[in-house]
């Protein structure tokens, strides 16, 4: 089955899920679906090219600022302005990923991820000197449901098919991406830089690439988020939220397409569960809780799932799949004996 199948196919099961799911559920899966476009680009980019990256939440910014405002300015149907919007954000976050793909070429290490998390400190500061209208951010046009849905389906369930469709097309190329000669390329130049010169390959143009490729996918995820929240901010977008991009790439398993989803589910649905844990507990009890704690309490849940499953999640998936034809096979061995 080819790729883009496979995508349709995953697609379409996707978007008929979100008929068992009330409206905040498809909040929450229009969120887990802007979080997968970043995490799949991100988990590409470090799994294959090696190249960690902190900074992932400023292109996501970037793409969410971008939809914005082109959005805005398109007068006319609402699929001109959301393809207007898709457009300039996936354009915008990849003009952004090839100029930190060029420093990339001359980085690597704690170097590179310096650089990165110097864009998500500078972001603010950046916000407020160029017309990004400041701390307050900028608006994002809201898109109702169709009147030939209109009767079918919530505002929440029609943002959550948008999300799902965009980080569709955001990811599908990436998955090409991985299993065609990019993606040999970028593993050869993992490897050994040195030999992958020598064959040919120019180190320095794959990760600008690599940086590039995964760009565009987090730009379109924030322009994701802008049409789940109709707004863009500076303070959206902050360290914490970065690094819960990487640590959702950790924990579905680097350079896996299939553990960046699970990856992304986990660190949308695991704060959440966390605050009703909180909120059920007794009065004294939740009070110590809240703040801080509550945040030592899911750090301390993803360590313990990452030292569980050492590869991701798509590690112990892996594992299972190969262990399932043993259980088929033991019990024929004991017969012949």
């Amino acid at each position: 089955m080819s790729t883009p199948l496979r995508a349709l196919i995953i697609t379409v099961l996707a978007i008929g899920g979100t008929f068992g799911l009330d409206p905040f559920r498809n909040y929450q899966l229009a969120t887990a679906a802007a979080c997968f476009a970043a995490v799949a680009g991100l988990t590409v980019l470090v799994g294959l090219t090696g190249q960690l990256s902190l900074g992932h939440a400023v292109l996501m910014a970037a793409g969410g600022y971008g939809f914005a405002y082109a959005a805005s300015a398109v007068e006319g149907p609402w699929p001109l302005a959301l393809a207007a919007g898709l457009a300039a954000a996936a354009a915008v976050s990849g003009l952004l990923g090839l100029l930190l793909g060029a420093a990339a070429a001359r980085l690597r290490g704690p170097y590179l991820a310096g650089l990165t998390l110097a864009l998500v400190i500078a972001l603010p500061a950046a916000v407020n000197t160029l017309p990004l209208g400041g701390d307050q951010g900028a608006r994002a046009p809201f898109f109702p449901v169709p009147e030939a849905l209109s009767a079918l389906i919530a505002v929440e369930q029609w943002h959550a098919w948008l999300a799902i469709a965009v980080a569709a097309v955001a990811v599908t190329p990436l998955v090409m991406l991985r299993a065609g000669r990019a993606g040999l390329r970028m593993r050869a130049v993992l490897d050994d830089e040195t030999a992958s010169r020598l064959s040919g390959v120019d180190p320095g143009v794959v990760k600008a690439g690599a940086f590039a490729a995964s760009a565009v996918p987090a730009g379109l995820g924030g322009a994701v988020l802008a049409i789940a929240t109709q707004q863009v901010t500076p303070g959206g977008y902050g360290l914490a939220f970065s690094l819960l991009l990487v640590v959702a790439a950790v924990a579905g398993g680097l350079g896996s397409i299939g553990g960046a989803a699970i990856g992304s589910v986990l660190v949308t649905v695991l704060p959440w569960f966390i605050d009703e844990l909180v909120a059920a507990a007794p009065a004294e009890f939740g009070q110590r809780l809240d703040g801080n704690l509550a945040v030592l309490l899911f750090g301390a849940g993803l360590i313990a799932l990452t030292t569980a499953w050492p590869g991701g999640a798509a590690r112990l998936l892996d594992r299972l799949r190969a262990a399932r034809p043993l259980r088929f096979a033991t019990p024929s061995t004991t017969t012949e004996r």
